[in-house]
């Protein structure tokens, strides 16, 4: 009955719907309007355009794009009657799997079209086999059916294989500090990761309302006031917001101050560090992940506060809207985590009356965190809110110095640009596997802290091969992506948990004990991992280091002009293939500093191929790059260091052979025969480096690492006396680090790497014992002479002076 009564209303829609809908004349006639109107409009705008340049082609322009749009049209309408003859169950099932396999795969069309390819084969195999049989099949049937049956079931196979795998084997990467035999003292005394003397206690406080977790609740030790973050909290409405107030039990107006705490029994006063971990599922609890840094610390003298912001992370309901640019309400929970234990300090009969020394703090930031601190010094300094006046701020603490790990850049940016950090010490740390931030970005914000006042002050990176993203947390382990199918991940170039953490724990340690506790023996640590070398995993580390002292002959910054340093100086180049100043690109991002690209290409025939380069090639064809600095301001003596940053970039190092210098071959014939020597068909090049590569693939399966790259670097002074050396002497150049974060990552090529520097420093008062002659304070060129390998690219920034800090020992 009730079904007759439905077919009856839907029958009588049917008939008022047919009574107003168009009828075929009126569709007709909308066509040819909408035809008209739109090719009408395009004749008119290509006419007009003719008419005001004066060229008549651009009127025939406008007449091919509307023959194409009616290619086009009558394209897509054959493409949509196509898609509709595919049978209706099957056409359903695609568009229902498609975005469930988008989902699944983080939209990786590779996985998703094999999926789809996969279980249409199996379910082909499983319903014909079940429902019709084998036997009843005509010949031609049954071959299609053993065809499918044997792609969908060695599909299966395969898929099971590859997902069981832990990754696919890359081709391995020198190591260049390993490469170079150079004497680098080691830092004496035990390891900063070594435990120290004093007994760790532990406590939490929080809320005391907190519904998940008992430490926060009916069992924290200290019970703090909410505060108000609606000022610094953008989308806290509908379904996310609900979700949060749901889950949470409270909303934007009363956000907890929680915290994990690890602390030295004794009287102190002890340096007060804070870390926070980054964005990750609101669920899946973070805060305790930095329990190994905790346990090390708090027993080597310092209190370490993991701070719960678990409550702004994500969620799945962020789908339906939520919270996006919270990164500055991360770094203002910091400061109030801050203001609860400046109140302890100076409470009396509190646990921790007097032993918090609030002059020295340190704040340490992970993923989204990393960011967050940089925003909570950058906020610490400000009496107002930079996006709303309104709202006051005033804390004013004595952060003397920040930890970055894996940091993400830009999620929040104060009054529309980046975080800007003044005078105060700061370290970032990332790790080549990381397979959620997969680019170095902490490199960005390094960039934009400088040092104005009279204080000694430093900032320095660390590039560290294999280390992933989550494994600097223990709670987040080795699923960077958050999917569940962890075996799409490739891990095979990922280093153990324990290793990485132990590298934290080195570097994190020394840090702290530089900049809170004064201990600067650490300092060399910072400019190379060598220097620590017996404490650290084996890995390939890259150092990033510049302090107070540090000044600049170029930066590459100031001018566009190639032939200046932007300080007064002057430089030149000579037989070089590759010579620009450019922005500095990381994989998803600019770097926001500029650098020289200097590349050299020398075809060198077979006979002399075991020569060196420089015996091998005559030296009116050396590439060379020569600074003339403008010394004025600096001066120079026995303290004095040379510096400057090296990378590789994966570019030609002969770019003319290709693009639009192709056109102008013909045009070089009457060249001099040197140049025609050095200036040899790229096309027939790779064609003979294809050949000696297939050649060697076939004896030796694997592919020889590339060596690393050395140059040679000359100084001379203002009365012609010169020194040479290489720049292995301190370190051969690193080869850019490739990685594959995903297994699927190589069928799109050899991997993906970005500029990653290394700082190089070379003691000006040893040069004397190369030549007695040369005076190393009055240095009137520096030249970087490419004579040691027969090719390259490399990338050279900021070439200056500083002053020493004992690492390096030249002969």
């Amino acid at each position: 009955m009730i079904k007759k009564k439905f077919k009856q209303a839907w029958a009588w829609v049917q008939a008022k719907l047919k009574l107003i809908t168009p009828g075929q004349t009126a569709i007709k006639g909308a066509g040819v309007g909408l035809l008209i109107g739109s090719i009408g409009l395009m004749l008119i705008y290509a006419l007009l355009s003719a008419f005001n340049i004066r060229d008549p082609w651009i009127f025939v322009l406008g007449l091919l794009m509307i023959a194409a749009a009616t290619l086009l049209a009558f394209i897509n309408s054959w493409l949509i009657k196509k898609l509709n003859q595919i049978p209706k169950w099957y056409r359903i099932a695609l568009l229902m799997a498609f975005p469930l396999f988008l989902i699944n795969y983080f939209g990786n069309i590779k996985l998703i079209g094999w999926s789809i390819l996969l279980c249409s084969f199996l379910g082909a195999t499983w319903f014909t086999f079940s429902k019709t049989g084998f036997r009843p099949l005509t010949t031609p049937k049954k071959v299609v059916f053993i065809l499918g049956a044997i792609l969908g079931i060695a599909g299966l196979g395969l898929s099971i294989y590859y997902y069981s795998l832990k990754g696919i084997e890359m081709e391995k990467i020198e190591n260049a500090a390993l490469y170079s035999n150079v004497e680098i003292p080691q830092i004496p005394g035990d390891s900063p990761a070594k435990e120290g003397t004093y007994e760790v206690l532990t406590m939490t406080y929080g809320s005391g309302k907190d519904k998940h977790r008992p430490e926060f609740g009916e069992d924290v030790t200290f019970k703090t006031d909410s505060v108000n973050g609606v000022a610094f909290l953008d989308n806290w409405d509908g379904i996310g917001g609900w979700w949060r107030e749901k889950y949470w039990g409270f909303d934007s107006k009363s956000l907890p101050i929680n915290g994990r705490v690890w602390f030295p029994e004794g009287d102190g006063p002890f340096p007060l560090v804070l870390v926070v971990h980054g964005n990750h599922s609101m669920q899946d609890f973070s805060d305790p992940g930095y329990d190994y840094l905790g346990e090390l610390l708090a027993s080597r003298g310092m209190i370490l506060v993991s701070v719960d912001e678990n409550f702004i992370n994500g969620s799945w309901s962020d789908l339906f809207g939520g919270l996006e640019k919270e990164n500055d309400a991360r770094g203002w929970l910091l400061l109030e985590h801050l203001k609860v234990w400046e109140k302890w300090n100076g409470a009396d009969e509190h646990l921790f009356a007097g032993k918090v020394d609030m002059n020295r703090i340190s704040l340490m930031g992970h993923s989204r965190g990393g960011e967050a601190v940089a925003h909570a010094a950058m906020l610490n300094e400000l009496d107002y809110y930079p996006d709303d006046a309104s709202i006051p701020l005033g804390y004013h603490f004595n952060i003397r110095s920040i930890v970055s790990i894996a940091p993400v850049d830009g999620q929040y940016q104060p009054g529309n640009t980046r975080t800007k950090l003044k005078d105060i010490d700061y370290f970032v740390f990332h790790g080549s596997q990381d397979a959620d931030v997969t680019s170095f970005m902490g490199s960005m914000q390094f960039e934009r802290v400088t040092f104005e006042d009279s204080a000694y002050h430093f900032k320095t990176g660390l590039y560290i091969q294999g280390a992933n993203h989550g494994q600097f947390n223990t709670s987040w382990g080795d699923n960077d992506t958050g999917n569940p199918l962890k075996g799409l991940l490739n891990l095979e170039q990922q280093m153990d948990a324990e290793s990485q953490q132990e590298i934290a724990k080195v570097y994190i340690s020394a840090f702290l004990d530089i900049t809170l506790n004064d201990k600067k023996e650490y300092l060399p640590l910072f400019l190379d991992a060598r220097a620590g070398k017996q404490w650290l995993p084996e890995t390939i580390y890259l150092n990033q280091f510049e302090d107070s002292n540090t000044r600049y002959i170029t930066d590459f910054n100031g001018d566009f002009d190639v032939t200046t340093t932007g300080f007064g100086g002057k430089i030149s180049g000579e037989n070089l293939k590759v010579w620009r100043e450019g922005e500095i690109d990381l994989k998803h991002n600019k770097k926001g500093t500029r650098a020289v690209f200097l590349g050299w290409n020398y075809e060198i025939a077979d006979s002399l191929k075991e020569e060196k380069v420089n015996e091998a090639v005559a030296d009116s064809l050396i590439a060379s790059y020569s600074i003339f600095p403008n010394l004025e301001k600096f001066q120079l003596d026995s303290t004095s260091v040379f510096v400057f940053e090296m990378a590789e970039s994966k570019e030609s190092s002969n770019p003319k052979t290709g693009g639009k210098w192709i056109s102008n071959n013909n045009e070089n014939e009457n060249e001099s025969e040197d140049d025609e020597e050095l200036e040899v068909s790229e096309k027939s090049n790779e064609n003979d480096e294809e050949v000696e590569e297939e050649m060697e693939e076939e004896e030796n399966d694997k592919k020889e690492p590339e060596k690393p790259l050395d140059l040679r670097i000359q100084m001379i002074d203002s009365a012609g006396n010169q020194v040479s050396f290489l720049l292995s002497e301190f370190s051969a150049l690193q080869r850019q680090i490739v990685t594959n974060t995903m297994k699927m990552d190589f069928l799109d090529g050899d991997g993906s790497s970005e500029i990653v520097f290394q700082k190089y420093v070379f003691e000006l008062d040893k040069m004397k014992s190369k030549n007695p002659e040369f005076n190393p304070y009055h240095i009137s060129e520096i030249m970087y002479v490419f004579d040691q390998i027969d090719k390259g690219v490399i990338v050279l920034d900021k070439v200056g002076f500083s002053k020493k800090i004992e690492l390096v020992k030249m002969e």
